[in-house]
């Protein structure tokens, strides 16, 4: 059972330590309307964890602004453009054919495709090819859609976001970064 609790840090406020079965490393992260959380590799004790974000008191203060004008913006966006409520059997079956369409078009095959409400990205991509992609997807512009997919499709090839990854990308879909920056406008449905 993985591990979890919340510690008080004086002028930051709460912070999450929680074990991850994907941890590696501890690590910090700050994420709007989540707060603030450290990933504790298995093993690891949470007293670690504690110190760790201690020591990164300066840090998390440098950083707070930023998240606080995060979650006003995106808030305002949430109130100026609701969020529509997605049918999850025309979600699913337009997603699949899409990245179906993409895979041959691309010569990227993959091997499963699952279609979930993923609370954190858009979607990913196993070394086994096995694809997730967020039913979220299906509410955005279909360029966006698109290159979400073709994202995903392309680390069937490259498992990572190195230089050779991204000129795949742009060699594919010339633009590719500015598509990703805009993706990131719509993180909003993500939370």
């Amino acid at each position: 059972m993985m591990q979890k609790k919340k510690v008080l840090i004086s002028g930051i406020g709460e912070i999450l330590l929680e074990h991850s079965p994907r941890a590696k490393y501890m690590n910090l992260s700050i994420r709007p309307f989540r707060g603030i959380r450290v990933g504790v590799p298995r093993g690891v004790p949470l007293e670690l964890a504690e110190a760790f974000a201690r020591s990164k008191t300066d840090w998390i203060l440098q950083h707070l602004p930023r998240l606080k004008a995060m979650e006003q913006t995106l808030e305002a966006r949430r109130q100026a453009q609701p969020v529509v409520p997605v049918d999850r059997r025309t979600a699913k079956t337009r997603l699949i054919t899409r990245l179906e369409e993409l895979s041959q078009k691309h010569d990227l095959p993959y091997h499963r495709v699952f279609i979930k409400r993923q609370k954190t990205r858009w979607g990913s991509c196993s070394a086994k090819k096995n694809i997730n992609l967020n039913i979220q997807l299906a509410a955005i512009p279909e360029d966006l859609m698109d290159y979400a997919i073709l994202h995903e499709l392309v680390h069937t090839k490259i498992l990572n976001h190195s230089r050779t990854f991204w000129e795949e990308m742009e060699r594919r879909l010339p633009g590719a970064r500015r598509f990703d920056r805009e993706l990131r406008k719509y993180s909003i449905l993500l939370a």
